[in-house]
């Protein structure tokens, strides 16, 4: 047993996990929708997998370091020419760092192909989110019921009752969403599908439902009765060029901010 072999060995054995954890991170819902949805792989949340995932990384840094330190010799014998003189821009090292560069610039800049790594990541999410569902606002299922119900326009008193006649148990006002799936067995997505109603004023709630980046201008106009050509004036008051068929996630994406903000400046013109 050395210590150079060790080294060597716990770089590569951290190598191929990190390896695992970064592709099961990479298909991954959103952090949000995978609590939302209780979303596992193996018996691990997501939580567990990114918590494996920096840890790993971090033994990854330590092992390659030291294996660097131990291997310092043969590292700069490539970077010497064939006077056995210290050159450190050789053609090997410069082509490295051609690839390096490459990968960097390319995904800096969103150019192809590298870009298209991003791209498939995006569709996985958006699939994600359309399996399991969006929470109507984040980290919903950390909210007591009383409090949810009043952010998603649902009558708390209702929501309970349809709650017990469903038979859930560890039912209560104060309880949290998530707990309350968690005492039986169901994702808070599912909890919300129960008691999901709109609110029978038809008002508009101060938290949007779930999959609000999806929905258009004209589609939440006309769910909560507002006048679309009136809203659409109205954010274009807030230097917001928008029609009643652009998606809320295309009108934050091009005004650089988060959908949630366009629905806020939404609920307060409503």
């Amino acid at each position: 047993m050395t210590l150079r072999k060790t080294t060597s060995l716990t770089t590569l054995l951290s190598f191929i996990l990190l390896l695992i954890t970064s592709i099961i991170l990479y298909v991954t819902p959103q952090g949000k929708i995978a609590l939302w949805a209780n979303w596992e792989m193996l018996g691990l949340g997501k939580e567990e997998w990114g918590a494996l995932h920096t840890n790993l990384g971090i033994l990854f840094i330590a092992a390659g370091l030291l294996h660097t330190v131990l291997n310092w010799k043969p590292i700069t014998a490539y970077m010497k020419n064939k006077a056995q003189q210290m050159k450190v821009f050789t053609g090997d090292f410069n082509l490295a760092l051609g690839i390096t560069l490459f990968s960097a610039v390319f995904t800096i800049f969103k150019w192809q192909p590298v870009h298209s790594i991003q791209v498939l990541n995006e569709h996985l999410k958006n699939a994600s989110a359309e399996k399991y569902g969006e929470p109507p606002y984040g980290h919903a299922e950390a909210s007591p019921l009383r409090s949810f119900c009043k952010k998603t326009g649902i009558d708390p008193d209702a929501a309970l009752e349809k709650l017990n006649a469903a038979g859930l148990t560890g039912i209560s006002a104060d309880a949290t969403v998530g707990d309350i799936a968690k005492n039986n067995g169901m994702t808070p997505q599912q909890v919300y599908s129960l008691i999901q109603t709109p609110s029978s004023s038809g008002e508009m709630p101060a938290e949007p439902g779930s999959g609000l980046g999806r929905r258009t201008v004209g589609e939440i106009c006309e769910s909560y009765g507002l006048d679309t050509a009136a809203m659409i004036e109205g954010l274009k008051s807030k230097g917001i060029e928008t029609d009643a068929e652009s998606k809320i996630k295309e009108i934050a994406d091009a005004t650089g901010r988060d959908p949630h903000d366009i629905y806020g400046l939404m609920f307060e013109l409503r």
